[in-house]
């Protein structure tokens, strides 16, 4: 199989369909999308509920040899923000994933997120700003957040307020879809490998 036709997602429980159905979830719908389409990829969800950049940094060499993806979609960091780990620790730990995509020759699109703010402004702001820093550090596509269509709209999350529902899944698709669709290419001829 070419590798150059693999899509990892690289997440935690916003991409791993947390509390619905996997088919409801984003990463699902992405892969329907791609092919009504026309675009010949494989999706590879490789979303833990509940990992950290982390947990992420440790599993991924692994994920990047195993699929060979052409392109990654980076979205980690939610948890550390809730845990209230330093801001440093969560931007180096994704600054290396991006290194270790990009050596691995993939594309990396880079998934923004914002968290409560439990912890106080100045952690919300230092938080939210690891993204587009990192996104203009390593020239990255940039989702700025994931969660900008449904996070402020109680009738699209789940009753712990943290996670969307599946109603709000198609949205956060909607989001995302705009910032990954340019890194993308149409399939030349379908039935192909």
């Amino acid at each position: 199989m070419a590798s150059d036709r693999t899509i990892l997602v690289f997440g935690d429980s916003l991409s791993a369909a947390y509390g619905i159905q996997p088919e409801q979830g984003w990463v699902a719908l992405l892969k329907q999308r791609l092919q009504t389409q026309g675009y010949g990829y494989q999706i590879v969800n490789a979303s833990v509920s509940g990992e950290t950049s982390g947990g992420g940094l440790e599993r991924l060499p692994r994920a990047l040899k195993l699929h060979q993806p052409a392109t990654v979609v980076l979205e980690l960091g939610a948890n550390d923000g809730l845990r209230g780990l330093p801001v440093d620790e969560t931007r180096d730990n994704l600054a290396h994933m991006v290194q270790l995509s990009q050596a691995a020759g993939a594309r990396v699109l880079l998934v923004g997120i914002r968290i409560p703010p439990n912890y106080g402004p100045r952690y919300t702001e230092s938080f939210a700003r690891i993204f587009p820093e990192l996104a203009q550090q390593y020239h990255l596509p940039f989702v700025p957040f994931l969660l900008e269509r449904v996070a402020l709209d109680p009738t699209f999350m789940q009753s712990d307020g943290m996670h969307p529902n599946a109603r709000a899944e198609p949205r956060i698709l909607d989001t995302l879809w705009p910032y990954l669709v340019p890194l993308l290419k149409k399939n030349p001829q379908s039935g192909g490998h």
